[in-house]
């Protein structure tokens, strides 16, 4: 049989049956490295924690004004909150 034959009965050559499974074990490998990266907890949790870090902080590593007046605002709040509680206790 010739290999005009065996393309129109619909046969691949073994040479494209081999080309189509290294292609398939390459989409497979990819799949399972995705599926471990997602159960990977303790690496997105890290990059989680990079994430906001890389957030709050300018390219020297100090902390953006924005979060500094967010941080002061909380405190602030929190003292204005303990002392209204003591007051209204006493």
């Amino acid at each position: 049989m010739s290999d005009q034959d065996d393309q129109s009965s619909g046969q691949k050559t073994p040479e494209e049956l081999e080309a189509e499974i290294a292609l398939q074990r390459e989409q497979l490998a990819g799949t399972v490295d995705d599926l471990a990266a997602k159960l990977d907890v303790k690496s997105q949790a890290q990059e989680k924690v990079a994430s906001l870090k890389d957030s709050a902080t300018t390219v020297d590593g100090k902390p953006r004004p924005e979060v500094l007046a967010a941080a002061g605002s909380l405190v602030a709040m929190i003292v204005v909150l303990v002392v209204w509680r003591i007051r209204r206790d006493h």
